[in-house]
């Protein structure tokens, strides 16, 4: 397997040029890494040529490393039946510079683009309806965001006075907990809350 995906890689390097920023097999997978400009040419080059026939997009999704200029990575998995191959499409991108929509060359990367967009806030220029899909459309965010806090910034629940759903900020009902790391095998070297009613030899 690992000599047909460097004779792919090869036949990749080989077509598409200086398209390609960066190729590499690692665990048995071939990762191709590309400019966001060129990724609607490197797509259907991938789809159409004889020799990878990658029809079928398994997901589109996204990568955050805030710690980066360009802070998205967004990543497109391809499989090829005829080929019995999969491959892995990188770009890079920030909060403010869109990717070009594939959904003219997948037609089912509308949803995947869609909830890209959602999570990770990662635009999609050229896209037929780019609007949230798995968060409410008030919501407030991106929750796949490394920054976006655990907690969130709003709670939703059901007024059965009002009728309706109403959103209100977060209240944690729990007050900071102190983690001792202790392991739980060996058992804690205090009372735990609860205890306080137990024999002291039970204990020991």
């Amino acid at each position: 397997m690992d000599e047909a995906l460097e004779e792919l890689k090869e036949h990749i390097a080989d077509q598409l040029g200086d398209l390609v920023l960066d190729s590499r097999i690692s665990h048995g997978e071939l990762t191709v890494t590309a400019s966001a400009g060129a990724i609607l040419q490197i797509l259907k080059f991938l789809r159409d040529d004889a020799s990878c026939r990658f029809a079928v997009p398994i997901d589109i999704c996204g990568v955050d490393y805030p710690e980066r200029e360009r802070r998205f990575d967004v990543v497109y998995h391809l499989l090829s039946p005829t080929q019995n191959f999969r491959i892995r499409v990188k770009v890079e991108t920030d909060a403010d510079t869109p990717v070009p929509s594939v959904c003219e060359i997948y037609p089912c990367a509308n949803w995947f683009e869609r909830e890209a967009f959602d999570l990770y806030g990662i635009q999609f220029s050229g896209h037929p309806d780019l609007r949230r899909i798995l968060t409410d459309y008030g919501f407030n965010g991106h929750p796949l965001r490394k920054d976006f806090p655990l907690t969130g910034f709003v709670e939703v629940r059901y007024d059965d006075g009002q009728k309706r759903v109403v959103y209100e900020p977060v209240r944690l009902t729990q007050e900071f907990r102190n983690f001792d790391f202790m392991s739980p095998w060996e058992g804690a070297d205090y009372v735990l809350p609860g205890d306080e009613k137990a024999d002291g030899a039970e204990r020991d």
